[in-house]
C-alpha cells in the first residue's frame, strides 16, 4: 500500500480561528520526537545486525517518522509564524541523543527489545488518536489522522516480528511484563521534556527539567479520554502475554483510565500552582 506524503494533506483547510494554543505547544515538541527517527533506526539495526528483513523495515519505519514530524512541523510554523522547526530540531539534537553504539538489546533480548517497542507505538498511537479528538483545527486533525493510523501499523509490524523471536527465545510472560512496565515508566523521560523546552523556549531560558516535563505532561494527558486509554491498555496487556479481554484485562483498563484521569487532574493543578 502507498503511503500518503504531505501532498497528500488538505493545508488549504487551514483554518487559524481553531488552532489550541496549548495543543500547539504538544505538537512542536512532537515534531522534535518524531523527527529524531535516525537514531534509533541505527539503534535497531545494530541490535538485529544479522536481520536483513528487520533492517528493512526499520527503514521504511524511519521514513514515516521523519514525516510525521515534518508534517507536524510544517503545521506547527503555520499554525506560529515565529516557530523555526529546523531550528528547533537542530537545538534538540544537539542536547539529546540517545547512545547507539551497540550490539545488543539494552532489554536483554532481541523480543524484550520488540515489546519495547510495541509499547512506544502504543503510547504514540493512542496519542495521537487522543490528539485528533481533541483538535478543531482540520489540517491537524487529519494528520493526526493519518499518524495515529501509521503507528497502530507500527505496532503490528513490531507485534509480528516479536512473535518469530519469541518462538526462538521462549521468554516467559513475566519477563514480558516487566520489559513492558519499565518501557511504561521511561515514557517520562528527558526525551519528552527536552523536545518541549526546545520547541517552545529560546536559549535565553534555561532548561529545567521538571518544569519542562510538567507543562508538557499536563497539556498532553489532558487530551486523553476514555476510549483512546482502553485501547492503550488492550495494546499493552497484549504485547506483554495477557489476554486483554479478560477479566484481568477490563480490570487493568479501567483501572489504567482511573489513573490516567486523576494524573491529568493533578497535572493541570500543578501547573496552575506554578505559574
Amino acid at each position: 500500500m502507498k503511503h500518503w506524503t504531505l501532498e497528500d494533506i488538505p493545508w488549504d483547510r487551514y483554518d487559524p480561528s481553531k488552532v489550541d494554543p496549548e495543543i500547539l505547544k504538544v505538537i512542536k515538541a512532537a515534531a522534535m520526537v518524531e523527527r529524531n527517527a535516525a537514531d534509533y533506526t541505527a539503534y535497531l539495526r545494530n541490535v538485529f545486525h544479522d536481520d536483513s528483513y528487520f533492517a528493512d523495515m526499520a527503514g521504511h519505519w524511519e521514513a514515516e517518522e521523519i514525516q510525521h514530524g515534518d508534517a507536524l512541523g510544517r503545521w506547527a510554523e503555520m499554525a506560529d509564524p515565529s516557530f523555526d522547526y529546523r531550528d528547533a530540531f537542530r537545538r534538540f539534537r544537539e542536547g539529546y541523543q540517545i547512545p547507539i553504539d551497540v550490539d545488543a538489546s539494552t532489554r536483554g533480548s532481541r523480543t524484550g527489545e520488540l515489546i519495547a517497542r510495541c509499547i512506544v507505538e502504543t503510547g504514540t498511537s493512542s496519542f495521537y488518536s487522543a490528539l485528533r479528538d481533541a483538535a478543531e483545527e482540520p489540517v491537524l486533525k487529519e494528520i493526526c489522522h493519518r499518524v495515529a493510523g501509521d503507528e497502530f501499523r507500527h505496532y503490528k509490524m513490531f507485534y509480528t516480528h516479536m512473535k518469530k523471536y519469541l518462538d526462538r527465545e521462549n521468554i516467559p510472560t513475566w519477563r514480558r511484563i516487566m520489559v513492558a512496565v519499565s518501557r511504561i515508566k521511561e515514557s517520562e523521560d528527558d526525551e519528552l521534556s527536552y523536545a518541549y523546552y526546545c520547541a517552545n523556549f529560546d536559549d535565553s531560558h534555561p532548561y529545567d527539567r521538571k518544569t519542562a516535563n510538567l507543562a508538557y505532561a499536563a497539556r498532553a494527558f489532558s487530551c486523553y479520554r476514555a476510549p483512546h486509554v482502553e485501547r492503550a491498555s488492550n495494546m499493552v496487556l497484549k504485547a506483554a502475554g495477557i489476554r486483554p479481554h479478560g477479566r484481568f484485562g477490563r480490570f487493568f483498563g479501567s483501572m489504567m483510565w482511573k489513573y490516567v484521569s486523576k494524573r491529568s487532574r493533578r497535572l493541570e493543578e500543578d501547573l496552575k500552582a506554578a505559574a
